[in-house]
């Protein structure tokens, strides 16, 4: 590289964060190659929240908030990209990169393609292949316009191949996100979060429901407690409950019920470590997060996923996860099961080893952003 890059790094929800974290620290190694800034869209936004995540991360405060907000997604994507394209206008970054599958990460690679700014998308290559989820639309159509596509599992490599990416924009670098978990997991191991909800390590499941398809159908919903209640009787979970779920208890009259039951301990949503330290020290895992599949995967823990499919498949090969979907019996079984497991069993993915930033930033090290396809004028 003969010049100095200008990069704009694009996070929008907090689980962006965890993979924008490691990569910005990587970039300032190289004051002489990059000028990285951060984009914050503002899609989730919550101030108490925000500045404990960046304050955990070890983030910089965001070059430019952007306050988009919640809407529908049609409402928030068409913000995103508006203000989105302000940015790329004033700043004009030689190389956009995008993380995860956000609606900020959608609007933002096709913005800067339009513009004929090159895209990176971390995290590429991930396939549910259920298009009731946003995530797989977002997910597909950033890979199809983005020039660089760093993946973190060989079999999204091959999702990619068979969508006819061109190999010599495929470059496997493993998990970011992990890199995140292993460099905080010091921090977090000293936490005693668990002794804040009464339990002991390896004594209690953690628990985390946020997916419109398991929480705002009543029927469903219900059907979920009543067999969380049910576990709880023997193994205490502990769940910090997302705005929109909480919403739904209410909504739905689940929520006293909820609150009565023993086993069952509420929590507001947690800072990164905490959330860390948590998982860490639970004897079992209970999600509908794609990046706790992944956590829950590196740390050990069996993880049951309340979802029928998942983007994330080496996390079930490597022993680790668990597919219940939100079938009372089926998250039942699946419970009795993962119990009966151990964590030594469990097996690390490749390259998930806390160096996909610097894997990322060599081969940007090699990377032309003016050899990019670009837009047609």
């Amino acid at each position: 590289m003969g010049k100095l890059w200008k990069m704009v790094l694009v996070a929008g929800a907090r689980p962006n964060f965890m993979k924008v974290a490691p990569l910005i620290r990587e970039l300032r190694c190289h004051p002489d190659l990059f000028e990285p800034r951060l984009v914050h869209t503002g899609q989730h936004y919550d101030t108490e929240m925000s500045e404990i995540f960046f304050d955990e991360l070890g983030l910089p405060q965001p070059d430019r908030f952007l306050g988009v907000g919640s809407g529908s997604h049609a409402e928030q994507t068409a913000r995103i990209m508006v203000e989105f394209e302000k940015v790329c206008v004033e700043d004009r970054p030689d190389l956009v990169v995008v993380v995860g599958d956000v609606n900020s990460t959608m609007a933002c690679a096709i913005t800067a393609k339009k513009l004929g700014i090159a895209v990176a998308h971390v995290e590429a290559g991930l396939r549910s292949r259920d298009w009731t989820m946003p995530e797989e639309i977002n997910r597909v159509v950033t890979d199809a316009v983005a020039d660089l596509l760093f993946t973190t599992s060989r079999d999204a490599d091959e999702n990619l191949l068979k969508e006819g990416v061109a190999a010599e924009r495929i470059h496997f670098v493993g998990n970011v996100m992990i890199d995140c978990l292993l460099a905080l997991l010091p921090r977090a191991e000293g936490r005693g979060t668990f002794e804040r909800f009464g339990v002991e390590p390896g004594g209690y499941a953690t628990l985390t429901l946020h997916r419109p398809s398991n929480v705002d159908d009543p029927e469903v919903l219900e059907g979920i407690v009543e067999v969380l209640m049910e576990v709880s009787r023997g193994l205490p979970i502990v769940w910090p409950v997302h705005p929109r779920a909480r919403k739904s208890l209410e909504a739905f009259r689940l929520a006293e019920r909820v609150e009565r039951c023993p086993g069952i301990r509420l929590a507001q949503p947690l800072g990164y470590l905490d959330m860390l330290a948590l998982s860490r020290n639970a004897r079992l895992i209970l999600t509908d997060s794609g990046g706790l599949q992944e956590e829950a995967t590196v740390l050990r823990v069996p993880c049951i996923t309340l979802r029928n499919n998942t983007e994330r498949p080496v996390t079930v090969e490597c022993g680790c996860n668990r597919l219940a979907g939100n079938d009372p019996s089926r998250i039942r079984a699946a419970v009795l099961a993962a119990l009966d497991s151990s964590g030594s069993s469990i097996g690390t993915p490749e390259l998930w080893d806390g160096r996909a930033a610097e894997r990322i930033v060599d081969v940007l090290k090699a990377f032309e952003p003016g050899d990019a396809r670009t837009a047609e004028k």
